[in-house]
């Protein structure tokens, strides 16, 4: 009987691919992965900043709330569908089996590049954020005179530390998957233990702390739009641009045992962690805001700085910051992990350019190194743009979580819409009867919030508070589709897969396996 290594290779080459990468994430590092990639104590400070200046204690925490459980209906319609296909490519590699064969190579294509560029994009923003949150520190920690710091970072200094960054990132992801597995293993530990630790010390430390009724009801129309609705609406930008990247651990699919059960395992539970302790985070930051107009203009840029400075002085809180800090540093390593997986993956289908290279794997570390360089290098050219335009940059970031979300609700929705025409046999995991309804919950919220997220957050509209997701949006759209009618529609067939398909027989994969047979074509 084959072992469980064996029988994921086996999977792996009836799918249509050749083991290159080495399985060595396990269950609870794959666990640990998941949470990571989502880094709530990181991203809720990074970005609570949004929702409590557009409606106030109230948007936070209900937006955050609601928008968790919208993410689990995605996370869970995204772990159904790549249980099926447990590849590098996650729902790249899926659209091959929920669209007629003639329209997989445009469906393939804009799906992928829409997947990587809102990854890498990510990945940027994620980087960017780390450094301003070291900034910010730097900054509280300087003189306070007049009202302000004596140290306020500038636009080059940030971009500067970013792509310094980067590159650390870079390094990490181009160890061996081995070592990978031993670092990562620590990162939801750390995140878990330090968001409890945070939202205690806040808690007890910050003095004359709001009312319960305050914080669950206090809705503002700080927007401006002239309406607490669409201001409410406006909040949901914190948990979107946190809950988002559900097909991360599924990028890392071909580096985990038996990942066609512990890759779904991993999204949901992922999702449910840090929804809940994401939830726990922002009630008790809404708590502190005993300053609340105060806070939301403080000098640093970041509200939950000052409130973390506030609770702890310059001492506690700086331990404080430095946790959350580390913890959006881990996000971006994790995130930085499945990008590079991505861009293998779609260079292994000649879909980039230097395909050849770029899906490469290093002899020495068996991972591709030369993708991760691709990211860095990318990344880097994204955060630069933030020299020039601070505004630019933002739009290219906030593009992150609509440009992910919109490329998992195409296949979502491509796999109702086609599942009578096209045969998809379900993995390992499944949702059964509810797998419609959910799927369908998924892509209402998706559209919906997207469309929400593309508005300008405040009025009256200028230049420089414009929201221009959108136009980086549709930039993504047309680059992708133009690239496809001048030369890719020539050459580009969708994901590719191996004569080695038609050479394994299905009953190598032995009788305890039997429950993935049918991943053979």
């Amino acid at each position: 009987m084959a072992t469980i290594q064996d029988d994921d290779e086996l999977l792996l080459a009836r799918i249509g691919y050749k083991q290159e990468l080495r399985r060595e994430f396990s269950k609870w590092s794959t666990v640990s992965y998941a949470i990571s990639i989502l880094g709530v104590l990181g991203s809720v400070p990074a970005t609570i900043g949004s929702p409590l200046a557009a409606g106030g204690p109230a948007t936070a925490v209900w937006c955050w709330l609601i928008g968790s459980c919208m993410a689990m209906c995605i996370g869970s319609s995204v772990a159904e569908l790549v249980s099926a296909y447990p590849t590098a490519g996650g729902m790249y590699f899926v659209t091959k089996y929920v669209v007629p064969e003639s329209q997989v190579p445009l469906f393939s294509w804009v799906q992928g590049w829409c997947n990587l560029l809102g990854q890498t994009a990510g990945v940027s923003s994620v980087a960017y954020s780390v450094s301003q949150m070291i900034l910010a520190c730097v900054s509280l920690n300087s003189d306070f005179q007049d009202g302000t710091y004596a140290y306020s970072p500038t636009a080059l200094q940030t971009v500067i530390l970013a792509i310094g960054l980067l590159c650390i990132m870079g390094v990490i992801c181009s160890l061996s998957t081995k070592t990978l597995h031993r670092i990562i293993l620590w990162f939801a530990p750390i995140n878990i233990s330090g968001t409890i630790a945070i939202c205690i010390a806040l808690l007890y430390l910050t003095p004359d702390k709001q009312s319960a009724t305050w914080v669950f009801t206090h809705v503002t129309d700080g927007s401006g739009w002239g309406s607490k609705t669409f201001s409410f609406l406006l909040g949901f930008i914190s948990v979107a641009w946190t809950m988002t990247d559900y097909d991360g651990t599924t990028h890392m699919s071909e580096e985990t045992h038996d990942a066609a059960v512990r890759g779904p395992v991993a999204i949901r539970t992922a999702v449910l962690v840090s929804g809940l302790f994401g939830w726990m985070l922002t009630v008790s930051i809404c708590f502190c805001l005993n300053d609340f107009e105060g806070i939301l203009q403080s000098p640093t840029g970041l509200p939950a700085a000052q409130i973390f400075f506030n609770a702890g002085g310059k001492t506690g809180g700086t331990i404080m910051w430095a946790f959350a800090t580390l913890i959006q540093f881990f996000t971006g390593c994790s995130a930085m992990l499945a990008d590079t997986r991505m861009a293998y993956a779609f260079a292994r289908d000649e879909a980039l350019p230097f395909s050849s290279f770029l899906s490469k794997v290093n002899q020495y570390t068996h991972t591709p190194v030369n993708a991760v360089w691709f990211v860095v290098f990318f990344s880097v050219c994204l955060n630069c743009i933030a020299i020039g335009s601070t505004e630019t940059a933002t739009a290219i970031f906030n593009v992150t979580a609509p440009a992910l979300d919109l490329s998992y609700v195409s296949v979502i929705l491509a796999h109702q819409i086609y599942k009578s025409k096209v045969k998809f046999i379900e993995g390992p995991f499944t949702l059964g009867a509810w797998g419609t309804p959910i799927n369908m919950v998924s892509i209402i919220w998706v559209l919906f919030i997207s469309t929400v997220l593309f508005f300008p957050t405040t009025v009256p509209v200028t230049a420089e508070n414009m929201n221009y997701a959108i136009c980086v949006a549709a930039f993504i759209a047309i680059f992708a589709l133009l690239w496809w009618f001048i030369s890719a529609r020539r050459k580009y067939t969708g994901p590719r897969t191996n004569d080695i398909i038609r050479t394994i027989p299905t009953e190598d994969l032995g009788n305890d396996y039997g429950t993935m047979q049918h991943m053979g074509v």
